[in-house]
């Protein structure tokens, strides 16, 4: 404690305003639930890409609000089919702007509408350095220029062992699709999903693989005819995968071929997390019931 008797934490927060990012994940609703433990009272935002499941719609708007308390939510002009439509393309690994434009942006214009009401706001974000090498490496403050305010980990220590135990103190029921073995929250899917991810999007939502074959068709009509305009022929199918790397180079995979390859004889990353997620979460009876967060 300081000499005015509040911790480090609420003293460095001083009178700014948190601003949580809540995604319907685990991470963001553990911070926030570890902020009001903590006594901060804070503000809680969701970025809605337009490509959720509509499973974090219900989780957001009913048990997620019921537990933690209004969540606001809010976009870009165009969520992540109507930007694709735009672009006549998909995000790929070299040119993603399905993040900047459906979730930067609009965090940078809320932070600045807050600012010029005359809110002094704090970033809070859900991220653990057990996540990802990449991760690994961020700080729990860093100022950040695109939002001209400081960004706050909480998380940054803390393993999923930490973030499934305040779950629990608190009786909060996870998003249902770590029920169903998804291993992460987001977009549905996303362009940088495993082969485990596809083969779950196809096992347990049909209706998405098709509508992703339905947007890639379209996507693929639109660039040809913008090809043609030029004198050009198209050099690249328009789909939402790809694969390969190295000296290879990618090759574009359609949404169907995409299921077959993740549904390949390689099963060592499909079944990896595909059938454990009651067992993780502690929701069905098993072995590992006396040790519920072994992962």
């Amino acid at each position: 404690m300081s000499d005015t008797g509040r911790s480090p934490v609420v003293e460095r927060i001083g009178a700014r305003r948190v601003v949580a990012s809540v995604s319907g994940g685990k991470d963001s609703a553990a911070m926030s639930l570890w902020l009001k433990e903590q006594g901060i009272d804070h503000d809680r935002v969701f970025c809605d890409t337009g490509w959720e499941h509509p499973a974090t719609y219900d989780y957001l708007r009913g048990e997620l609000t019921r537990v933690l308390g209004p969540i606001e939510e809010i976009n870009g002009p165009l969520g992540f089919a109507d930007l694709a439509r735009s672009k006549a393309m998909f995000p790929s690994r070299v040119m993603r702007f399905c993040t900047q434009e459906l979730k930067v942006r609009p965090m940078q214009r809320y932070l600045s509408a807050r600012a010029d009401a005359g809110a002094d706001v704090l970033n809070a974000v859900g991220i653990r350095r057990a996540e990802s090498p990449a991760r690994a490496q961020m700080a729990e403050w860093e100022w950040a220029d695109g939002f001209d305010c400081e960004v706050w980990r909480p998380l940054v220590e803390w393993t999923e062992a930490d973030v499934i135990a305040i779950h629990r103190r608190h009786g909060l029921r996870p998003n249902p699709l770590y029920l169903l073995g998804a291993r992460r929250v987001g977009c549905w899917p996303c362009i940088h999903a495993s082969k485990g991810e596809i083969a779950l999007v196809a096992k347990i939502d049909p209706r998405r693989v098709e509508e992703i074959a339905a947007l890639e068709r379209e996507l693929d009509a639109a660039a040809t005819a913008r090809a043609a305009e030029k004198g050009e022929a198209l050099r690249h199918r328009r789909t939402m995968f790809s694969i390969g790397g190295g000296g290879r180079g990618h090759r574009a995979l359609p949404i169907h071929d995409a299921v077959k390859w993740a549904r390949g004889p390689d099963q060592r990353e499909l079944f990896a997390g595909i059938n454990d997620g009651c067992m993780r979460w502690g929701m069905c009876d098993s072995p590992t019931d006396a040790d519920p967060v072994r992962s």
